[in-house]
Protein backbone atom coordinates (compact mmCIF):
# COMPACT_ATOMS: atom_id res chain seq x y z
CA UNK A 1 0.00 0.00 0.00
CA UNK A 2 1.44 3.58 -0.79
CA UNK A 3 1.84 5.75 1.80
CA UNK A 4 0.03 8.94 2.33
CA UNK A 5 2.90 10.97 1.50
CA UNK A 6 5.80 9.17 -0.97
CA UNK A 7 8.44 10.59 -2.86
CA UNK A 8 7.54 9.83 -6.86
CA UNK A 9 10.50 9.92 -9.26
CA UNK A 10 10.30 9.69 -13.12
CA UNK A 11 12.28 7.33 -15.09
CA UNK A 12 12.34 6.35 -18.75
CA UNK A 13 11.29 2.92 -18.77
CA UNK A 14 13.75 1.52 -15.36
CA UNK A 15 12.37 2.33 -12.43
CA UNK A 16 12.34 -1.49 -11.33
CA UNK A 17 16.15 -1.53 -11.95
CA UNK A 18 16.64 1.66 -10.47
CA UNK A 19 14.80 0.40 -7.12
CA UNK A 20 16.88 -3.19 -7.54
CA UNK A 21 19.59 -1.20 -7.08
CA UNK A 22 18.83 1.53 -4.32
CA UNK A 23 17.24 -1.35 -2.18
CA UNK A 24 21.11 -3.58 -2.66
CA UNK A 25 22.86 -0.69 -1.89
CA UNK A 26 21.53 1.46 1.12
CA UNK A 27 20.31 -0.17 4.56
CA UNK A 28 16.68 0.00 5.03
CA UNK A 29 16.01 -0.46 1.67
CA UNK A 30 13.46 -2.64 -0.38
CA UNK A 31 11.54 -3.20 -3.40
CA UNK A 32 7.28 -3.34 -2.88
CA UNK A 33 4.84 -3.43 -5.41
CA UNK A 34 5.33 -3.32 -9.19
CA UNK A 35 2.38 -2.50 -11.15
CA UNK A 36 2.04 -3.03 -14.37
CA UNK A 37 0.60 -1.17 -17.03
CA UNK A 38 -3.40 -2.60 -17.61
CA UNK A 39 -3.10 -0.88 -21.24
CA UNK A 40 -0.67 0.42 -24.15
CA UNK A 41 0.44 3.70 -23.12
CA UNK A 42 2.39 7.18 -24.08
CA UNK A 43 5.47 5.51 -22.60
CA UNK A 44 5.24 2.00 -22.98
CA UNK A 45 2.86 -1.29 -23.87
CA UNK A 46 0.44 -3.10 -21.58
CA UNK A 47 2.52 -5.28 -19.34
CA UNK A 48 5.41 -3.12 -19.09
CA UNK A 49 6.59 -2.26 -15.61
CA UNK A 50 4.16 1.58 -15.14
CA UNK A 51 5.34 1.91 -11.30
CA UNK A 52 7.65 0.55 -8.53
CA UNK A 53 7.00 1.01 -5.14
CA UNK A 54 10.27 0.96 -2.74
CA UNK A 55 11.47 2.30 0.14
CA UNK A 56 15.41 3.79 0.22
CA UNK A 57 16.41 4.38 3.66
CA UNK A 58 13.24 4.06 5.23
CA UNK A 59 11.61 6.57 3.18
CA UNK A 60 8.89 5.84 0.39
CA UNK A 61 9.35 6.35 -2.85
CA UNK A 62 7.33 5.32 -6.51
CA UNK A 63 9.23 4.85 -9.49
CA UNK A 64 7.28 6.13 -12.19
CA UNK A 65 7.55 4.59 -16.23
CA UNK A 66 6.73 7.98 -17.75
CA UNK A 67 8.97 8.01 -20.37
CA UNK A 68 12.15 10.48 -22.15
CA UNK A 69 10.26 13.85 -21.13
CA UNK A 70 11.22 14.69 -17.31
CA UNK A 71 14.94 14.59 -16.34
CA UNK A 72 16.46 14.29 -12.87
CA UNK A 73 18.32 17.46 -11.62
CA UNK A 74 19.83 18.74 -8.66
CA UNK A 75 16.88 20.59 -7.24
CA UNK A 76 16.13 17.25 -6.15
CA UNK A 77 18.64 14.99 -4.01
CA UNK A 78 19.08 11.97 -0.87
CA UNK A 79 21.47 13.08 1.36
CA UNK A 80 23.15 10.17 2.91
CA UNK A 81 24.87 10.86 6.57
CA UNK A 82 27.42 8.57 6.51
CA UNK A 83 29.17 7.55 10.07
CA UNK A 84 32.98 6.80 8.55
CA UNK A 85 34.81 6.92 5.89
CA UNK A 86 34.40 3.35 4.98
CA UNK A 87 30.55 4.02 4.51
CA UNK A 88 31.14 7.20 2.94
CA UNK A 89 33.77 5.35 -0.08
CA UNK A 90 31.26 2.06 -0.10
CA UNK A 91 28.02 4.57 -1.11
CA UNK A 92 29.94 6.73 -3.20
CA UNK A 93 31.44 4.04 -5.39
CA UNK A 94 28.36 1.59 -5.21
CA UNK A 95 27.08 4.91 -6.82
CA UNK A 96 29.73 6.26 -9.07
CA UNK A 97 30.76 2.98 -9.93
CA UNK A 98 27.32 1.56 -11.41
CA UNK A 99 27.40 3.88 -14.64
CA UNK A 100 26.90 7.53 -12.31
CA UNK A 101 29.07 10.24 -12.16
CA UNK A 102 31.28 12.24 -9.43
CA UNK A 103 30.51 16.17 -8.85
CA UNK A 104 31.72 17.80 -6.06
CA UNK A 105 31.33 18.69 -2.44
CA UNK A 106 30.10 15.13 -1.55
CA UNK A 107 27.45 15.38 -4.15
CA UNK A 108 27.42 12.13 -6.91
CA UNK A 109 25.04 11.19 -9.71
CA UNK A 110 23.47 7.78 -10.14
CA UNK A 111 23.08 6.23 -13.84
CA UNK A 112 19.23 7.15 -13.72
CA UNK A 113 20.09 11.20 -13.09
CA UNK A 114 19.24 10.85 -9.61
CA UNK A 115 21.58 13.19 -6.99
CA UNK A 116 23.05 12.09 -3.72
CA UNK A 117 24.80 13.82 -1.03
CA UNK A 118 26.96 11.43 0.60
CA UNK A 119 27.91 13.61 3.49
CA UNK A 120 29.76 12.61 6.44
CA UNK A 121 28.59 13.11 9.84
CA UNK A 122 31.96 14.67 10.68
CA UNK A 123 31.57 17.30 7.89
CA UNK A 124 28.05 18.49 9.02
CA UNK A 125 29.57 19.10 12.74
CA UNK A 126 32.45 20.27 11.38
CA UNK A 127 30.75 22.97 9.13
CA UNK A 128 28.64 24.04 12.37
CA UNK A 129 31.39 24.38 14.35
CA UNK A 130 30.84 27.08 16.68
CA UNK A 131 35.05 28.02 15.84
CA UNK A 132 34.22 29.78 12.88
CA UNK A 133 38.13 29.69 12.00
CA UNK A 134 37.70 26.13 11.99
CA UNK A 135 34.42 26.19 10.62
CA UNK A 136 35.47 27.73 7.69
CA UNK A 137 39.05 26.02 6.85
CA UNK A 138 36.51 22.33 6.76
CA UNK A 139 34.04 24.25 4.33
CA UNK A 140 36.99 25.45 2.31
CA UNK A 141 38.67 22.00 2.27
CA UNK A 142 34.86 20.64 1.27
CA UNK A 143 34.78 23.11 -1.66
CA UNK A 144 37.96 21.20 -3.49
CA UNK A 145 36.90 17.86 -2.71
CA UNK A 146 34.26 15.34 -4.95
CA UNK A 147 33.88 12.18 -1.81
CA UNK A 148 34.91 13.18 0.74
CA UNK A 149 37.94 12.74 2.57
CA UNK A 150 37.09 12.60 6.59
CA UNK A 151 40.80 13.06 7.29
CA UNK A 152 41.20 15.82 5.88
CA UNK A 153 38.09 17.52 6.93
CA UNK A 154 39.28 16.61 10.38
CA UNK A 155 43.04 18.22 9.78
CA UNK A 156 41.13 21.06 8.62
CA UNK A 157 39.18 21.56 12.07
CA UNK A 158 42.57 21.23 14.16
CA UNK A 159 44.43 23.73 11.55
Amino acid sequence: MISKNTICLWYDGTALDAATFYAKTFPDSAVGAVLRAPGDYPAGKQGDVLTVEFTVMGIPCLGLNGGSGVKHNEAFSFQVATDDQAETDRLWNAIVGNGGQENVCGWCQDKWGLSWQITPRVLSAAIANPDQAAAKRAFDAMMEMGKIDIATIEAAVKG
